[in-house]
């Protein structure tokens, strides 16, 4: 048996229970892990709410984590016992003392992470790799607009994008989160309770605009985010924090410049344990030399799922965010 947090149904989060399970042994192509630290991420959120559907209820919560391989199957061969592993993705249910996991979702951890870092940094680490090198992959010169930029992917996404000389315009919510922007790598912050953001980066590209827009905001952020695009500019809305974007009119694109819109899926980029590697591989190598450092600014215990959520969604957090078992 193993503790583990379970959801019976929808709901705020008063709804996530901390349970005794039992797990079973793993099948040829599993592995059984004792984590050692779980990722906290918004789309725990969405599960949780009912906003991303899941197969049945009741069920486990949480996509990441990093900890050790305590038993393999049979058909097992890129890793060993006693290993240490992260993952994002796979199956839900990232929110127990241990678990087994289709070995194909792990990656192996290299010395120089940390557990607390990487169940901190997989997803949004990841995320923030999909986001500037795959989708738009920014170069040098470049000018962009993230939002949230003290969010956790926001906050990996300035470090990467600033070592690769790209100037970084970073939407935060407060004084203090501004402050942790710019010393993450943010060129310049718009506090966006206090004025039109779409105006101050006009203002700051000399009305040029930015080619990309990267919002994890959703319905709050999105209509004002076409104003800051340059012509055929790409707008990227891979969360939706305030709510899902609706009833959007294609022709509006057209106005605004003959816009691009895309709302992608982490897991659309790493589909394949192959993708998987190369991609934790480059977030692992700005990681461990320097270019990008991970803030774990809030640890709670498992049994505090709940209140993690809570200020998660109150946006009490900055950086990331870990569970321990």
């Amino acid at each position: 048996m193993t503790n583990a947090i379970l959801i019976h149904q929808h709901g705020g989060p008063e709804v996530l229970q901390l349970e005794q399970v039992s797990i079973g042994e793993p099948g040829p192509d599993e592995v059984h892990i004792r984590q050692s630290a779980i990722g906290l991420n918004f789309i725990d959120v969405y599960v949780r709410t009912g906003l991303y559907p899941v197969p049945e209820l009741p069920c486990g919560i949480g996509f990441e984590a990093a900890g050790i391989i305590l038993a393999k199957g049979e058909n097992v061969r890129s890793f060993s016992v006693g290993d240490r592993v992260a993952y994002a993705g796979g199956p839900l249910g990232a929110y127990a003392s241990e678990r087994i996991m289709p070995a194909e979702h792990l990656v192996k951890l290299p010395d120089t992470i940390s557990d607390t870092q990487a169940a901190a940094m997989m997803l949004q680490g990841l995320t923030a790799h999909y986001l500037m090198r795959q989708i738009y992959r920014v170069e040098a010169g470049d000018t962009i607009l993230m939002h949230a930029a003290a969010g956790g992917v926001g906050l990996i996404l300035c470090q990467w994008a600033n070592s690769l000389g790209v100037e970084v315009i970073g939407t935060v919510g407060s004084k203090e989160k501004a402050a942790l922007a710019k010393a993450n790598g943010c060129t310049h912050t718009i506090l966006y309770n206090e004025e039109a953001f779409s105006e101050r980066v006009l203002d700051i590209t000399n009305g040029k605009g930015v080619p990309v827009v990267f919002d994890s905001v959703g319905q709050a952020t999105f209509m004002d985010s076409l104003d800051c695009l340059q012509k055929r500019g790409l707008m990227v809305s891979y969360g939706n924090a305030t709510g899902p974007v609706t009833d959007v009119q294609l022709g509006v694109l057209a106005k605004k410049g003959s816009l691009f819109v895309t709302r992608p899926l982490l897991w659309d980029y790493i589909d394949s344990p192959e993708a998987l590697l190369k991609c934790s591989q480059d977030l692992f190598d700005v990681v461990s030399n320097g270019e990008v450092k991970i803030h774990v600014e809030q640890q709670y215990s498992l049994a505090d799922a709940a209140q993690a959520h809570a200020d998660l969604e109150a946006r009490k957090t900055v950086g990331s965010t870990v569970l321990i078992p």
